[in-house]
């Protein structure tokens, strides 16, 4: 498994080498072009889930216990936790999104019957490992539900709830925008409260924050550390990113709105770790001082984690309903709530039950990584070589958009 990841991570930032070195001034826009933030806002809040806002402060100490993991000797903790979930691994997603905005359209790998079916298990089986993250790490943050190990009733309500929300959402791409806008400005809030109880209320000063924020360089220094596995654990995480890859591509690529391929790169990799980079500095304060997280810290920390899982169910919903032709439109919305409600809560369960794992899912997507290249220089080399701008139909379409606004 580990070298099928490595020759998977080798080919991800060839990719995206070689991306840059043919299209990297292209205007790239997609099928339903939306601004900038709200694109940004879309993509932050879909390509994260709740393990951002619950797995660092279980993390912190096992980064920092180098007689048990000694291959973290290399940075501090809070550099290791931004690189698991920062910056060079959101290529991922700008690959993919690249991907689909300009080159499925004209090679329509995915649209063969044998891939849009294993697509389509791809995406059903994230949905669930999601859910199932959010069930999972609930008895850490509400210890006042339980004995802070233990799963309770209490606990299955919280995600039954989550999966009905996000069920529902999916049916109208306008509440999947409001929610994406609006978890957006929650986390922010959640930050901005969360730093003052650390760096204005505790022990520390607003000036701890950047000296704190600054040991997040020692990342940048070792990026080169985090292109292939450090362990089994990071191993876990990189098949995890890889296993959102292709999905997050497909659903955020129909809302870029013309910025070009290099400032889409960037975007991609800088908007969401200076948020993450916040995020973490706050919270490895509290790791670092010893800060008590108030029940009502943790409330407003499971808020925004359930929001996140909200967002990232529903566009994932919406995505593989769209692909199998199961939309409300066709089956009604009251049937399209039940089937995927039943659907996504027999599939959680399977993962509680450990019958599923998260990695075959990122080893499955890394042979469609290899199979979709393989397709294109064996079928579609032709009309590969010939790409020089974004589908026409998008570009008249936005530029009906830009007339209109």
């Amino acid at each position: 498994m580990t070298l099928w990841l490595s020759a998977g991570m080798i080919f991800t930032f060839a990719a995206i080498a070689a991306i840059l070195l043919k299209w990297g001034n292209m205007k790239v826009i997609g099928v339903t072009p939306v601004h900038t933030l709200t694109f940004v806002a879309i993509l932050f809040t879909s390509g994260l889930d709740v393990g951002l806002i619950m797995f660092p402060l279980t993390e912190f100490g096992s980064y920092a216990n180098l007689t048990e993991s000694p291959e973290y000797g290399f940075a501090n903790p809070l550099a290791i936790e931004f690189g698991f979930w920062a910056f060079l691994i959101w290529g991922f997603y700008f690959l993919t999104c690249f991907y689909f905005a300009i080159i499925e359209p004209r090679v329509k790998f995915f649209e063969i019957p044998v891939v849009k079916v294993i697509n389509n298990v791809v995406i059903i089986g994230t949905c669930a490992f999601t859910a199932y993250l959010l069930l999972a790490n609930l008895p850490w943050y509400l210890p006042q539900l339980g004995d802070g190990e233990s799963v309770v009733p209490e606990f299955y309500l919280i995600v039954l709830a989550s999966i009905g929300l996000a069920v529902y959402s999916s049916s109208k791409l306008k509440y999947v925008r409001i929610l994406s806008l609006a978890s957006s400005g929650l986390f922010i809030a959640l930050i901005a409260a969360m730093w003052v109880r650390a760096f204005v209320m505790g022990k520390g000063s607003p000036g701890d924050f950047f000296g704190t924020a600054g040991l997040l360089t020692e990342y940048f220094g070792n990026i080169h550390q985090f292109v292939l596995p450090i362990n089994d654990y990071h191993e876990f995480y990189l098949y995890w990113w890889f296993a959102w890859s292709i999905m997050i591509g497909q659903f955020t690529s129909r809302f870029v709105s013309g910025i070009r391929t290099w400032q889409l790169l960037l975007a991609m990799l800088a908007i969401p770790s200076i948020a993450i980079g916040v995020w973490f500095t706050v919270l490895y304060q509290y790791h670092s001082e010893g800060l008590e997280v108030a029940a009502l810290t943790n409330i407003a920390m499971i808020t925004v984690g359930v929001l996140m899982v909200v967002n990232s169910l529903d566009s994932l919903i919406r995505l593989y309903t769209d692909n199998l032709n199961l939309t409300a439109q066709r089956l009604g919305r009251m049937n399209y709530v039940i089937f995927n409600f039943v659907a996504m809560v027999g599939l959680t369960l399977l993962f509680q039950l450990e019958f599923l794992q998260i990695q075959w899912v990122g080893a499955l997507v890394i042979a469609l990584y290899f199979g979709c290249a393989l397709y294109i220089v064996a079928m579609r080399w032709s009309e590969f070589a010939a790409i020089k701008a974004s589908p026409e139909e998008n570009i008249l379409d936005f530029h009906r958009i830009e007339q209109a606004g």
